[in-house]
């Protein structure tokens, strides 16, 4: 079910806070709003990189790139499939945008430090399209490290595989731990997992990217929702977080 409207700082209705220790943020449409201009330009390199690859017109690029995100999940997993595409060139060329449009955001910042324990970024992206967008948000001190694509051999989410990668590369008690994800899809195997879940979707529609990715869907393996992290972290999240010992 998909919930209609302002849902302001957030919808609550499943797991807490209260032992959280480990708090992991997806990045993109995640860590910063729509506005940003962030996303809507790696789209449109994914679409140029797929029309110099095919040699095709813009509008055939894109089709065929919208064709190989839904069938494999991303458009790189696709190239690397059918076309055996260097991951870290493609990789490199969709991220190679202007930052100028990233405003610092010092009340995320401010929420992020205070949140007790540790804080790591996963990402389908680049190691170094986290580091860049997240040092112009005004965060990347705050988070211990970036377990990104080529980290996760280049399977993305929302494969089990990754999640059960990220978790024992850093050490992490699924069950201690809060996974923050624009994608309701991606929060099935996490809450499954054990994670608290929170989906962050954009306050008002965006053009840019398809209904399905952004809707504030209100299913079992979604624990909260929110159109405004910092708020909700703010409100919903620093006032019952706590560590607890084993």
């Amino acid at each position: 079910m998909a919930v209609q409207g302002d849902i302001d700082v957030g919808i609550s209705n499943g797991r807490g806070f209260g032992r959280v220790d480990t708090w992991v943020f997806d990045l993109d449409n995640t860590l910063y709003p729509s506005d940003a201009q962030v996303w809507p330009q790696v789209d449109e390199r994914i679409t140029l990189y797929v029309m110099q690859l095919y040699g095709l017109d813009g509008l055939s690029a894109r089709a065929l790139q919208k064709h190989f995100y839904h069938r494999y999940g991303t458009t790189l997993k696709a190239l690397m499939v059918e076309d055996g595409v260097d991951p870290h060139h493609f990789l490199d060329f969709a991220h190679d945008i202007d930052h100028s449009t990233i405003r610092l955001d010092a009340a995320l910042g401010s929420a992020i430090e205070r949140l007790p324990g540790r804080k790591l970024i996963l990402t389908n992206g680049s190691r170094r399209h986290a580091e860049n967008v997240a040092a112009k948000l005004g965060i990347l001190d705050h988070f211990e490290d970036v377990f990104d694509i080529a980290a996760a051999g280049f399977v993305p989410k929302p494969e089990r595989s990754t999640y059960e990668l990220f978790l024992d590369r850093h050490g992490v008690d699924p069950r201690r731990s809060a996974l923050f994800e624009d994608i309701a899809r991606n929060l099935v195997v996490p809450h499954d997992l054990g994670m608290a879940t929170v989906l962050v979707v954009p306050p008002v529609p965006d053009p840019f990217r398809e209904r399905f990715e952004q809707e504030a869907v209100q299913e079992p393996h979604i624990d909260h929702i929110t159109s405004d992290l910092a708020g909700f972290l703010e409100a919903c999240v620093l006032p019952v977080a706590t560590i607890e010992t084993r």
